[in-house]
């Protein structure tokens, strides 16, 4: 496994989960978005939320600026480059590409 496998593999486990995926949609639609309106608009509980803040901002997927008594989160769009490159070239493969089936070997 290459360095690139695993920064993909490790950005794809980071985004795995549909509360992360509502966080992220959150702060691309309102950057600068405040712990506290995320938990309100992902509708969890606080802790739960804060814990899948950390493993977005431990992916590098978003940051946290602390502003006063208040985290202040936004996203890092380059962050995910590398998912996003692998995934284009997935959806790339042309179309008149030819897979063999093996057919099981069967033992006379």
């Amino acid at each position: 496994m290459t360095h690139d496998d695993e920064a993909v593999a490790a950005l794809a486990k980071a985004l795995a989960h549909p509360a992360r995926i509502r966080i992220l949609r959150l702060l691309q639609a309102t950057p600068g978005c405040i712990g506290g309106t995320i938990v309100d608009a992902v509708g969890l509980a606080q802790s739960t939320v804060s814990e899948h803040l950390r493993i977005l901002k431990s992916a590098g997927v978003i940051s946290g600026e602390i502003d006063g008594p208040r985290i202040c989160y936004a996203l890092h769009p380059d962050a995910t480059a590398p998912l996003a490159a692998f995934l284009t070239g997935l959806s790339a493969a042309s179309a008149d590409a030819c897979c063999t089936t093996f057919a099981p070997r069967v033992d006379a």
